[in-house]
């Protein structure tokens, strides 16, 4: 059912050399690129037109309008089953308490005296948030991405998630509930790369959406394409790819809780990417022989889970030590990474390149997802060496405040005169001239 990889034996490479032994799912964003160009540009000129024909298209759905009535909202938060809804109130609470304390404030720093530099955070305007609605409905991923919004102090949110035809061409109710449940109250039925193009451009009208400064939120192949044809602009969190979940483990890790973790990731998508990378042999083939039972157990088995965990993103990988293994799922870069080792605290406080790190054999990928407190939107296909997840700080800009008065300048004027000569740029030099008549000290 699932691949092994034996890198025991052999001096471990370096770098990409490693990165490429590693399995990953093929994602073609370049390639889907040109096949979301015409419908961003369709929604371009003709607006919702548009949107409500790639509605019928895509969805099955036609529709008259794309803005989500506020009574929707309200009677999909009416109807929510109170469990769910105590658990979305949770995990808002949860999500709310990471974040707020995640917030920056400005900080003025005195270069020298009469010359400072301030660093004001500001949030961007607004932005526009996606939720998916294809293979399953995300109310997690609503609170994802609208709690570090709302947190920064972002004054303008906006949601889109598909139309579905089993609700009237309405997105999910458990989506628009949770979005009632955080206030947002600006909902469009919109899909895909559409829905990107409508917060990129803008529709008009009265029931239009106006653009937006940036659009956040996973997605499929679709709106991985349509973020990258907008980026420059608008802002984006990420391209992301399929799901992937790295578990690293010793013998001293429980077959039964790791079989588990791996089938809760290939649950979402048939490139879903499971990877176990232990020391261990026995390990090994404890958890290949736990996985069937599990996996005939579980829901999704042909359209989702074994193609995941068959497929070549998924593997085990064996490893001489933990020593190694930590080189590798540093150059694996995973989404998520579970330790389940001896000193688990010790081992992941050595990892570098990871979206989130889950530590120990009680801190399950789920409770990230929906309960932690930690935000699930992650960076995928090996971004997290050198990306971050959504955050507070995704949604604010920093701005440099410059100050000096007339004596702070000209006591570092010679200096900005010689930089500016050494790159032939003397017209800056002549800026900074202009005021002192000339006569700059040292010159």
């Amino acid at each position: 059912m699932i691949s092994r990889i034996d890198l025991r034996g052999d001096t471990l490479p370096e770098g990409g050399d490693l990165r490429d032994l590693l399995p990953r799912a093929e994602f073609d964003v370049e390639a889907a690129l040109e096949k979301v160009r015409p419908l961003c540009e369709d929604v371009r000129h003709r607006g919702t037109a548009a949107l409500i024909d790639a509605a019928e298209k895509f969805d099955g759905v036609t529709l008259e309008r794309v803005r989500v009535p506020a009574k929707a909202l309200i009677d999909a938060l009416e109807a929510l089953d109170p469990a769910v809804r105590a658990a979305l109130e949770e995990s808002i609470r949860r999500a709310r308490l990471v974040h707020r304390a995640q917030r920056r404030s400005s900080h003025t720093t005195q270069v020298v005296p009469g010359g400072t530099v301030t660093e004001k955070w500001v949030p961007v305007g607004r932005v526009g948030l996606y939720a998916p609605g294809g293979r399953s409905v995300y109310p997690s991923s609503v609170i994802m991405n609208v709690v570090p919004a709302q947190e920064a102090g972002v004054e303008s949110i906006a949601l889109a998630s598909p139309a579905q035809r089993e609700f009237g061409g309405l997105p999910h109710p458990t989506i628009l509930a949770a979005c009632a449940l955080l206030g947002v109250d600006e909902v469009y039925a919109a899909g895909g790369a559409s829905a990107v193009a409508m917060f990129a451009y803008g529709t008009p009208g009265p029931d239009g959406c106006a653009p937006a400064n940036m659009v956040t939120g996973p997605g499929n192949i679709w709106v991985a394409a349509a973020k990258r044809y907008f980026t420059g602009r608008i802002g984006i969190d990420a391209e992301a790819g399929p799901t992937e979940i790295a578990v690293l483990a010793d013998e001293t890790a429980d077959p039964v809780h790791v079989a588990a973790d791996l089938i809760s990731q290939a649950e979402h998508d048939p490139l879903a990417a499971s990877v176990l990378v232990t020391d261990s042999a026995e390990l090994a083939d404890a958890v290949e022989k736990e996985l069937e039972p599990q996996v005939a157990a579980t829901k999704h088995i042909e359209d989702r889970v074994v193609p995941a965990l068959s497929g070549r993103q998924s593997a085990i990988v064996l490893v001489e030590s933990v020593e190694d293994g930590l080189r590798v799922v540093d150059a694996y870069g995973a989404e998520h990474l579970e330790i389940q080792t001896a000193d688990a605290a010790a081992v992941a406080a050595r990892v570098r390149n990871a979206g989130a790190i889950f530590v120990g054999p009680y801190a399950p990928v789920s409770l990230g997802d929906y309960c932690a407190g930690s935000n699930h939107v992650l960076p995928t296909g090996g971004c997290a060496c050198h990306s971050s997840g959504l955050s507070v700080q995704s949604f604010l800009r920093g701005i440099h405040i410059v100050d000096y008065n007339e004596e702070a300048l000209a006591e570092v004027a010679h200096h900005v005169v010689t930089l500016a000569e050494a790159e032939d740029l003397p017209a800056h030099g002549a800026a900074v001239k202009a005021r002192f008549a000339w006569k700059v000290p040292g010159k």
